[in-house]
């Protein structure tokens, strides 16, 4: 507040300071009391001393220091011409400037010789606003002619973010070794690791000779974990160029083995991969698909959630309904696998397999399985998936697994398991696959642990009193794999390292038919049936989250429907592949 005595008024005219710089306007305009002229060459612009100096650092010092300047009648600026001058001296007496395509640079170019931020600001504010990917790269390259930060940085931020069509355009091609390490190092760099590939050898090509030297330093920019082993496997472990370079060959050997080998990094002479985490701009994604709808038939909706923005969107649906079929994510694709279907009146049992791709938001068919099955467990391991047990087609318990190699497109039987069950809770932990009670086919509850070892395709069980779950999902929770209910409220947490149990904070339910998954080192469980107090199953809608660090449950609100016996998956992907339709 003003500080004001009661017999006095402090007047402020807020028109004053305007109708002061339009009349001194007029003055100019009009040639009165001007004392010198600024000039382009030979064209010349009347203005008053004061005004300037008023107006900027650069022309304060000029008129109220010594120099020379500061007497002359003419001033010359060099570097600026006729129009621009014309339109820094209307902006100092008017505040306005039309700023467009064609002028915009020159402007910029003159409001940072003769020091004026504000206009240069808005100028760098317009070329923000024309920023697209086919030009990002130049704006880079002209905010740091022109020392403009906030420029770059957003430019910056364009690149990294529309970078699969940046990696088509010229400017990438012509950028020097040095802005193109940084570029594809970038964490927030907004694209597969294939098209970094890509890029990369598309900007060596374009001039061989000179640049094929940086190729194994580029070449490291590449976060090959995360490239999709049958890329790696066709069209880069075997490429001319790479393979001319013995550094680039021992990172690509390195890679082959740690992708490929059963072993995984433990293997003779198998060091791992330096560690790099996935790309910042890549985000976990919670997919739910099939399963019993609102106690109605079952659903073919696919529903994806993100845990940033809180929301669910709906995907692609299912190609068919499946009742049971099992589902899992591989190379961040989406396989569903078997199930069972109805047609004509009658129940058919499929081996069938479908692939969803989230970046297209499609369905396909894929490679079927050997075996027809339905109440199946499966399991993604490195290229494979391990399909397990289940119902065939004369209702019969199958004890049989078979693996699907993505990388050469096939199903091949493995051994079985030793005792045939159904519905038990599954997880892939340190080249073992472990699959925790089930029932035998009278419904029973098995209290075993069967253990299947990968790269010995050999199978042990061990009693234990400690499992006795049902249609529960188990996950892997650090270094620990966290078995989810199963008619009971229970989680309980295995170490295979020590072979022992320990309890986890209870769920609110005793539940069963739910589903599970982790993401960001957290556990969430969705949907499923219930067991209320006096013993009748209720579906459920419920959304919960758990996390070990602080043993403690909390609810995530609900899915949009009641749901069970569905497959809830957790799929990595870049944000912008989800904006479907």
């Amino acid at each position: 507040m003003d500080d004001e005595s009661p017999d006095e008024l402090l007047f402020k005219d807020h028109n004053f300071s305007s109708d002061l710089l339009r009349q001194l306007n007029g003055l100019r305009q009009h040639r009165i009391l001007t004392d010198v002229s600024i000039c382009a060459g030979a064209w010349e612009v009347p203005c008053h001393r004061n005004v300037l100096a008023s107006s900027s650092p650069y022309f304060r010092a000029m008129f109220c220091s010594n120099f020379r300047e500061s007497s002359e009648a003419k001033v010359q600026l060099k570097g600026i011409d006729s129009p621009v001058l014309d339109w820094i001296v209307a902006y100092v007496y008017t505040g306005e400037v039309r700023i467009a395509a064609d002028n915009v640079l020159a402007l910029m170019e003159a409001a940072s010789l003769l020091q004026y931020p504000r206009l240069f600001e808005a100028c760098s504010s317009y070329l923000q606003s024309q920023l697209a990917p086919s030009n990002c790269l130049g704006m880079i390259r002209l905010s740091e002619i022109l020392s403009c930060q906030t420029l770059k940085e957003k430019a910056r931020e364009v690149a990294l973010a529309c970078f699969p069509e940046v990696a088509t355009s010229t400017d990438l091609k012509e950028l020097c070794a040095l802005e193109l390490r940084d570029y594809l190092g970038d964490d927030g760099l907004c694209g597969e690791e294939e098209k970094v590939f890509e890029a990369l050898m598309a900007w060596v090509k374009h001039d061989l000779q000179a640049r094929k030297r940086y190729m194994q330093e580029l070449f490291q920019q590449v976060r090959l974990q995360y490239v999709h082993p049958a890329f790696f496997h066709h069209f880069i472990a075997n490429d001319a160029l790479l393979q001319s370079s013995p550094a680039c060959q021992t990172i690509l050997e390195r890679a082959r083995r740690q992708m490929f080998s059963l072993y995984g990094s433990s293997a003779p002479d198998c060091k791992p991969l330096w560690h790099v985490p996935p790309r910042s701009s890549y985000q976990d994604f919670l997919i739910l698909l099939g399963g019993r709808k609102d106690n109605q038939q079952t659903t073919r909706e696919v529903l994806l959630y993100s845990s940033q923005t809180g929301q669910w969107q709906s995907l692609a649906k299912l190609p068919i309904r499946l009742y049971k079929a099992s589902a899992v994510t591989l190379h961040r694709s989406i396989y569903l696998l078997g199930g069972m279907t109805v047609s004509g009146g009658k129940s058919l049992v499929s081996h069938n397999v479908y692939v969803f791709s989230l970046k297209l938001n499609q369905w396909r068919l894929g490679e079927p399985m050997l075996v027809a099955r339905y109440s199946h467990r499966s399991i993604a391991h490195k290229n494979f998936i391990f399909s397990i047990g289940g119902l065939g087609e004369g209702q019969e318990l199958l004890s049989s697994m078979e693996r699907y190699d993505s990388i050469c497109n096939v199903w091949e039987s493995m051994a079985t398991m030793p005792v045939g069950v159904l519905h038990p809770a599954v997880a892939a932990k340190d080249q073992r696959l472990y699959l925790f009670g089930g029932e035998d086919i009278m419904q029973n509850p098995v209290r075993l642990i069967q253990v299947y070892h990968i790269s010995r395709n050999t199978w042990f069980k061990m009693e234990t009193r400690m499992i006795k779950n049902v249609c529960a999902p188990a996950v892997v929770l650090g270094q620990r794999i966290v078995i989810v209910g199963g008619y009971t409220r229970r989680i309980l947490a295995y170490d295979p390292q020590t072979n022992k149990f320990a309890k986890c904070a209870d769920m609110k339910d005793r539940k069963m038919h739910h589903g599970a998954t982790v993401m960001g080192n957290k556990l969430y469980v969705t949907g499923g049936r219930r067991l209320t107090t006096d013993c009748n199953i209720e579906d459920s809608a419920s959304f919960d989250c758990y996390d070990p660090e602080s043993d403690t449950w909390t609810s995530q609100g609900q899915l949009p429907h009641k749901l069970f016996d569905h497959a809830c998956l957790t799929l990595q992907c870049i944000p912008h592949m989800t904006t479907h339709s």
